[in-house]
């Protein structure tokens, strides 16, 4: 079976879901192809290792050569939900001791976010935001838009992604994309986590808006949000160009 590599960011931690067999040739050139090509803008990757049916001393390798890369570029590679042979794998080459592996994507993603642990960027001083939007396009233009005004942002497309930062990191301010504010069907979870802070939705034609407009009176909506008072109870607005 041939190696897929499915990833998705969940704030500043890259998960990479590895699925099929982990062995030399085109599979541990793909893995180490893929490393590389994250470690463009990324620097703290987690390896979801649950779907991998076989690895070879060449994939093993592999791994352990991705992790020193990682590393040198001041990154961190931790491991999740590693299936029972590859742990064994891991014991009989002494490696546990050079991975970090954890039972789950959740456990993985809050190790990056405790205090002292490896960060691929200086903390930022400024508020918090978390953004949760499906458009993946969107949410790089607002992480680099708010991140050059100050803020500390950490983004989402998917619900349940934005509760696993909001159980493991504490925000400000939550900034939606239309059709993913709160509503009668969201996950109670979801529910409880946004009512204990601002709510901001960006309007439907943000996405299609001039982007220096948008993006000037979006920052100018989350100052006067967050600045009039960060206490009260949300009440979502829209961000709309009149």
């Amino acid at each position: 079976m041939l190696l897929s590599l499915d990833t998705r960011e969940v704030g500043r931690v890259t998960i990479v879901r590895c699925n099929g067999r982990i062995v030399a040739g085109g599979e541990s050139d793909s893995l180490r192809s893929h490393v590389t090509w994250l470690l463009r803008d990324r620097r703290d990757i987690v390896l979801h290792l649950g779907e991998v049916g076989f690895i070879d001393s060449s994939g093993l390798g592999t791994m352990v050569r991705a992790l020193t890369t990682i590393r040198h570029a001041r990154g961190d590679l931790k491991l999740c939900n590693v299936p029972e042979f590859v742990r064994k794998v891991l014991e009989m080459s002494r490696l546990t001791t050079v991975f970090d592996s954890h039972e789950s994507e959740e456990k993985a993603v809050a190790a990056f976010y405790r205090p002292g642990a490896r960060a691929e960027t200086p903390a930022p001083i400024g508020r918090s935001v978390l953004c949760l939007d499906s458009n993946v396009d969107v949410l790089a233009y607002v992480r680099e838009l708010l991140r050059g005004a100050g803020y500390d942002v950490q983004s989402s497309s998917r619900v349940s992604d934005a509760l696993l930062l909001m159980r493991v990191s504490r925000f400000d301010v939550l900034l939606v994309g239309p059709g993913m504010a709160v509503s009668a069907a969201s996950p109670p979870a979801f529910k409880d986590a946004c009512a204990r802070l601002p709510v901001i939705e960006l309007g439907s034609e943000f996405s299609t808006s001039p982007a220096g407009e948008a993006g000037v009176q979006l920052l100018e909506t989350i100052e006067k949000r967050v600045n009039l008072n960060p206490t009260a109870q949300p009440k979502v607005s829209t961000t709309r160009r009149d």
